[in-house]
């Protein structure tokens, strides 16, 4: 499947028309309809934000796999914390959780994490 099949494709798996989509991605339908019928091929730049548009990978509109998901793999940081017992109760549901929910406690954890980079031990929690 052409990369402008696999465009249109998701386009139309998310129920957008070509100009709300071009608007959406800051381009001109005229360039969306000629990405799609495979007169152009985007820059890679454009290529991202079509991915990110479209919940995808570039690999997957560019023909490298046909899995068009978008794999989120934890930090094996983030994995080691929450198999801490001690962590492990505000995380238990995390390994059995949905996917859009784990998605969301990883960058709960990730803001926890950045927030308390720097922080002496003898600091309070939440205080600098």
């Amino acid at each position: 499947m052409t990369l402008g099949r696999r465009l249109r494709e998701r386009r139309d798996q998310f129920g957008r028309t070509q100009l709300d989509a071009a608007r959406a991605l800051g381009i001109s339908n005229v360039q969306l309809s000629r990405y799609e019928s495979d007169d152009r091929k985007p820059e890679p730049e454009i290529l991202s934000r079509f991915a990110e548009y479209y919940k995808t990978t570039t690999d997957y509109l560019l023909g490298r796999t046909d899995d068009p998901t978008i794999e989120v793999k934890p930090s094996s940081a983030f994995e080691a914390f929450i198999s801490n017992p001690e962590h492990g109760l505000f995380f238990k549901d995390y390994l059995d959780a949905p996917e859009a929910r784990k998605e969301e406690m990883l960058r709960f954890w990730e803001f926890l994490r950045e927030k308390e980079r720097g922080r002496k031990p003898s600091d309070r929690q939440g205080e600098s």
